[in-house]
């Protein structure tokens, strides 16, 4: 919803600055302004974060496949758009993927990937898979911080031989 308001604030200013009557350019420049304001104060979240998303059940499964080489911890972050907990979880999440660069962050959305959801049978939003190897190690229904924290600590300590 906020992302639909800065585009109707962005249009808006765009269409007062290029008529034709008044001071035109003095709303233009304070929207621009505006907007300059609010992509310094969400950069330093977006640009910290490596949290990968995906989009199409194609890209994830190459993916999937590939971590299958290498021990470092996946954790994936099953969500939606509608579900509340899975949105007061997005920072925690953010903060853990800046913070754990040897761990691995994915985020799928279970309204746009839902064959992928139905293959680890996620049924709960959110969840949380622990995946080493191919191979689910753990699992977290629900938006529970300290715990995702200590799992992620204990699993991304331990090397997992199959």
């Amino acid at each position: 919803m906020g992302m639909r308001r800065m585009r109707g604030v962005e249009e808006e200013g765009g269409r007062r600055g290029g008529g034709g009557g008044g001071d035109g350019d003095g709303e233009t420049l304070a929207t621009e302004n505006f907007l300059e304001r609010r992509r310094k104060i969400r950069a330093p979240a977006v640009k910290n974060s490596q949290v990968l998303e995906f989009h199409s059940s194609a890209k994830w499964k190459s993916h999937f496949e590939a971590s299958k080489e290498t021990s470092k911890l996946m954790v994936i972050d099953f969500t939606a758009s509608w579900c509340a907990p899975c949105r007061s979880m997005e920072p925690t999440i953010n903060e853990f993927a800046s913070k754990y660069t040897d761990v691995e962050f994915i985020k799928i959305d279970v309204d746009e990937l839902m064959d992928v959801a139905q293959d680890f049978g996620v049924q709960v939003m959110p969840t949380y898979l622990f995946i080493k190897k191919g191979k689910v190690v753990d699992k977290i229904m629900g938006a529970r911080k300290e715990e995702l924290q200590k799992k992620i600590e204990k699993h991304r300590a331990y090397y997992y031989y199959a």
